[in-house]
């Protein structure tokens, strides 16, 4: 995964006039914390840091206060309707250090003929990764799968460096029947209510 350079600013004020005002001037507060330091309040520029996060999971290089810090999000608040960035936790990495991030999963395949449906049980897998080689999602494939099958995160292959941090045996996703609008019994009562 690529780094991501984004220029910050250091933030002395807080509360939500202090907010209020960061975002009328296209910022976005933030919060950068981690390894034991004191939480670090900046500023980033909006469009920049929303370009940024458009990437699950993105490694971002922070420059601010003449230094830099390698970072991942770890929690996006955006609002509700617009769904515009009101506030961004960034967790402090370090090359070789391990973290646990939700990737997304990527479903490929056709189900079985007939009437099924297929029920994503998570849409995220948690896993523990190189904070600088964190995966951009996992494939499954349902290929054939048939009513009652399912896919369990151990069946997901990882890439390289990667470990679940989810139980083996959590379904990821599963296949089940579709259901009647009717059932064929009740449409039979009714059909022959009719005829009397």
């Amino acid at each position: 995964m690529a780094e991501v350079k984004l220029a910050a600013q250091v933030r002395t004020d807080f509360g939500k006039g202090a907010a209020r005002r960061a975002r009328r001037a296209d910022l976005v507060p933030a919060v950068v914390y981690g390894h034991g330091a004191e939480p670090q309040h900046v500023a980033i520029h909006n469009h920049a840091l929303m370009m940024a996060l458009k990437t699950p999971n993105a490694l971002i290089r922070l420059e601010f206060d003449g230094k830099t810090e390698l970072v991942i999000p770890k929690a996006v608040q955006r609002e509700a309707i617009r769904q515009f960035l009101v506030h961004v936790d960034f967790l402090a990495v370090k090359k070789g250090e391990k973290v646990s991030v939700e990737i997304p999963i990527n479903v490929e395949g056709d189900l079985a003929p007939g009437q099924l449906v297929l029920e994503h049980v998570l849409n995220t897998l948690p896993v523990e990764a190189e904070a600088t080689h964190i995966p951009e999602s996992v494939t499954v494939s349902v290929e054939g799968l048939d009513a009652g099958a399912s896919v369990l995160a151990k069946d997901i292959v990882l890439p390289s460096g990667s470990t679940l941090a989810v139980e083996d045996d959590a379904v990821v996703v599963q296949v089940i029947a579709a259901q009647a609008e009717a059932p064929a019994e009740e449409a039979a009562e009714g059909e022959e209510a009719a005829e009397a």
